[in-house]
Protein backbone atom coordinates (compact mmCIF):
# COMPACT_ATOMS: atom_id res chain seq x y z
CA UNK A 1 0.00 0.00 0.00
CA UNK A 2 0.97 3.10 -0.79
CA UNK A 3 0.48 6.53 1.80
CA UNK A 4 0.37 10.16 0.96
CA UNK A 5 1.16 11.68 3.85
CA UNK A 6 -0.02 15.82 3.37
CA UNK A 7 1.69 18.87 5.71
CA UNK A 8 -1.17 20.60 4.35
CA UNK A 9 -0.53 24.73 4.03
CA UNK A 10 1.34 26.84 1.29
CA UNK A 11 4.64 25.85 2.91
CA UNK A 12 4.06 22.16 3.56
CA UNK A 13 4.69 19.05 1.85
CA UNK A 14 3.86 15.97 0.70
CA UNK A 15 5.43 12.40 1.44
CA UNK A 16 4.84 8.95 -0.43
CA UNK A 17 5.38 6.21 1.35
CA UNK A 18 5.40 2.02 0.31
CA UNK A 19 5.98 -0.25 2.73
CA UNK A 20 7.69 2.31 5.11
CA UNK A 21 10.29 3.09 2.28
CA UNK A 22 10.16 7.10 1.42
CA UNK A 23 9.61 6.89 -2.84
CA UNK A 24 9.22 10.86 -2.76
CA UNK A 25 9.09 13.97 -1.21
CA UNK A 26 7.66 17.05 -2.64
CA UNK A 27 7.11 21.11 -1.73
CA UNK A 28 3.32 21.65 -1.96
CA UNK A 29 3.07 23.02 -5.41
CA UNK A 30 2.89 26.47 -5.85
CA UNK A 31 1.62 29.59 -7.89
CA UNK A 32 1.61 33.52 -7.85
CA UNK A 33 -1.03 34.75 -8.14
CA UNK A 34 -2.80 38.95 -8.68
CA UNK A 35 -0.47 42.29 -8.36
CA UNK A 36 1.22 41.13 -5.43
CA UNK A 37 2.12 37.63 -6.71
CA UNK A 38 1.18 35.79 -3.53
CA UNK A 39 1.05 32.35 -3.27
CA UNK A 40 -1.90 29.95 -4.03
CA UNK A 41 -1.35 26.48 -4.10
CA UNK A 42 -1.19 24.53 -7.79
CA UNK A 43 -4.38 22.29 -8.15
CA UNK A 44 -3.56 20.93 -11.60
CA UNK A 45 0.28 20.81 -10.08
CA UNK A 46 -0.99 18.86 -7.37
CA UNK A 47 -3.19 16.42 -9.51
CA UNK A 48 -0.22 15.58 -11.62
CA UNK A 49 2.30 15.14 -9.22
CA UNK A 50 -0.40 13.00 -7.43
CA UNK A 51 -0.86 11.04 -10.58
CA UNK A 52 2.62 10.77 -11.93
CA UNK A 53 2.91 9.01 -8.58
CA UNK A 54 0.52 6.23 -8.22
CA UNK A 55 -0.95 3.97 -10.33
CA UNK A 56 -4.54 2.57 -11.09
CA UNK A 57 -3.21 -0.75 -9.43
CA UNK A 58 -2.03 0.57 -6.51
CA UNK A 59 -4.03 0.35 -3.23
CA UNK A 60 -3.71 4.31 -1.57
CA UNK A 61 -4.30 5.94 1.47
CA UNK A 62 -4.34 9.96 2.23
CA UNK A 63 -3.19 11.30 5.29
CA UNK A 64 -3.64 14.89 5.86
CA UNK A 65 -2.62 16.52 9.22
CA UNK A 66 -5.67 17.61 10.05
CA UNK A 67 -5.31 21.69 11.31
CA UNK A 68 -7.52 24.17 13.10
CA UNK A 69 -7.22 27.93 13.09
CA UNK A 70 -4.70 29.18 15.52
CA UNK A 71 -4.74 31.88 17.64
CA UNK A 72 -2.84 35.12 16.71
CA UNK A 73 -2.96 34.18 13.04
CA UNK A 74 -4.13 36.93 10.58
CA UNK A 75 -7.93 36.18 8.68
CA UNK A 76 -5.98 36.44 5.52
CA UNK A 77 -3.78 33.72 6.23
CA UNK A 78 -6.56 31.70 7.64
CA UNK A 79 -8.52 31.95 5.03
CA UNK A 80 -5.49 31.09 2.72
CA UNK A 81 -4.69 28.26 5.10
CA UNK A 82 -7.89 26.85 4.55
CA UNK A 83 -8.46 27.34 1.24
CA UNK A 84 -5.74 25.19 0.24
CA UNK A 85 -6.91 22.50 3.10
CA UNK A 86 -9.97 22.39 1.17
CA UNK A 87 -8.11 22.04 -2.12
CA UNK A 88 -6.25 19.43 -1.15
CA UNK A 89 -9.43 17.53 -0.04
CA UNK A 90 -11.10 18.57 -3.42
CA UNK A 91 -8.13 17.16 -5.57
CA UNK A 92 -8.13 13.59 -3.67
CA UNK A 93 -12.24 13.42 -3.81
CA UNK A 94 -11.58 13.72 -7.58
CA UNK A 95 -8.93 11.12 -7.60
CA UNK A 96 -10.98 8.80 -6.05
CA UNK A 97 -7.98 8.52 -3.37
CA UNK A 98 -9.43 7.30 0.39
CA UNK A 99 -8.49 10.66 2.56
CA UNK A 100 -7.71 10.28 6.32
CA UNK A 101 -7.08 13.25 8.91
CA UNK A 102 -4.52 13.09 11.83
CA UNK A 103 -4.49 15.74 14.94
CA UNK A 104 -0.91 17.28 14.83
CA UNK A 105 -1.40 16.18 18.82
CA UNK A 106 -1.47 12.55 17.73
CA UNK A 107 1.14 11.89 15.49
CA UNK A 108 3.96 13.47 17.34
CA UNK A 109 2.44 11.82 20.48
CA UNK A 110 3.01 8.19 18.43
CA UNK A 111 6.76 9.69 17.65
CA UNK A 112 7.62 11.54 21.14
CA UNK A 113 7.65 15.27 19.83
CA UNK A 114 5.00 16.62 22.29
CA UNK A 115 6.45 19.73 24.21
CA UNK A 116 9.77 19.82 21.26
CA UNK A 117 10.72 21.98 19.31
CA UNK A 118 9.28 22.53 15.44
CA UNK A 119 12.72 20.95 14.33
CA UNK A 120 12.69 18.06 16.11
CA UNK A 121 10.41 16.15 13.86
CA UNK A 122 13.48 16.80 11.21
CA UNK A 123 15.98 15.48 13.79
CA UNK A 124 13.61 12.34 13.97
CA UNK A 125 12.88 11.88 10.80
CA UNK A 126 16.45 11.42 9.45
CA UNK A 127 17.12 9.00 11.91
CA UNK A 128 14.67 6.97 10.61
CA UNK A 129 15.65 7.56 6.85
CA UNK A 130 19.40 8.74 7.31
CA UNK A 131 19.89 8.32 3.78
CA UNK A 132 17.61 11.44 3.07
CA UNK A 133 19.24 13.95 5.57
CA UNK A 134 20.67 15.99 2.14
CA UNK A 135 16.81 16.21 1.73
CA UNK A 136 15.99 16.96 5.03
CA UNK A 137 19.03 19.11 5.63
CA UNK A 138 17.67 22.40 5.35
CA UNK A 139 15.29 24.06 8.96
CA UNK A 140 12.49 24.63 5.86
CA UNK A 141 12.41 21.01 5.65
CA UNK A 142 10.95 20.35 8.85
CA UNK A 143 7.23 20.52 6.42
CA UNK A 144 8.70 17.79 4.52
CA UNK A 145 9.62 15.44 7.72
CA UNK A 146 6.15 16.33 9.20
CA UNK A 147 4.95 14.76 5.94
CA UNK A 148 6.85 11.43 6.52
CA UNK A 149 6.03 11.24 9.95
CA UNK A 150 2.86 11.61 8.99
CA UNK A 151 2.50 8.78 6.55
CA UNK A 152 4.54 6.80 8.76
CA UNK A 153 2.10 7.06 12.16
CA UNK A 154 -0.62 5.89 9.59
CA UNK A 155 1.20 3.14 8.82
CA UNK A 156 2.41 1.85 12.35
CA UNK A 157 -1.02 2.81 13.83
CA UNK A 158 -3.94 2.08 11.41
CA UNK A 159 -2.18 -0.29 8.81
CA UNK A 160 -1.73 -2.63 11.87
CA UNK A 161 -4.91 -2.51 13.86
CA UNK A 162 -6.36 -5.57 12.13
CA UNK A 163 -2.56 -7.18 12.94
Amino acid sequence: MKIIGIDPGLSGAIAILENNKVLNIFEIPVMSEGKKNKRQLNSAQLVKLLKDNISEKDEVSVVVEQVNAMPGQGVTSMFNFGQTFGAIKGVCAALGLPIFFVRPSKWKKHFELINSSKDSSRTKAIEMYPSLSDDLARKKDVNKSDAILIARFYSETRLNEGN
